[in-house]
């Protein structure tokens, strides 16, 4: 019977209705999608890899001192400062964090790398959450964004 056809009599209740999720427990199911569009370089739709970031600092060290001190040593008072020395993309990027198993490939040595590597990675990993890097948020060191390793994909081939 259908209720918004249904008329009560003698102030009547309407009947109760029951939901149904489209069919029995047994045919709801869960599937895993093993897919992505991010790092697709050709095709119709385009989402490539811009750079891999990720620091590595020794066991026991703090990484935001550790980064602070290097910003000082190299004559900078703030993070902010390195904007006007390292050219950084003009648009957001989408951003996906690197399997444990991936991570230390690209990723460099804050002990033995060159100084204004590590700290254009820091100021880039400063500008990023988990899932987007953006260009116009203020540079945030946390032990959490340090110690993140990324990868950065252009979405414009995706959105175009």
């Amino acid at each position: 019977m259908n209720p918004y056809l249904y008329t009560p009599q003698n102030n009547a209740e309407l009947p109760v209705l029951y939901a149904n999720t489209g069919g029995p427990a047994s045919r709801q199911f869960e599937q895993t999608i093993n897919s992505t569009i991010l790092g697709n370089n050709g095709g119709y739709v385009r989402c490539p890899c811009i750079i891999r970031l990720g620091l590595i600092f020794s066991d026991g060290e703090d990484p935001v001192t550790v980064i602070t001190d290097i910003l000082k040593q190299e004559g900078y008072f703030s993070p902010e400062e390195l904007r006007k020395k390292f050219s950084l993309p003009e648009s957001q990027l989408i951003c996906r964090l690197l399997k444990a198993s991936l991570r230390h490939g690209d990723c460099l040595v804050v002990k033995t790398a060159d100084r204004n590597k590590v700290l254009e990675q820091a100021l880039m990993l400063g500008l990023c959450t988990n899932q987007i890097f953006d260009p116009a948020r203020p540079v945030l060191w946390t032990e959490t964004s340090l110690t993140r390793v990324l990868e950065l994909f252009d979405p414009a081939g995706f959105y175009k």
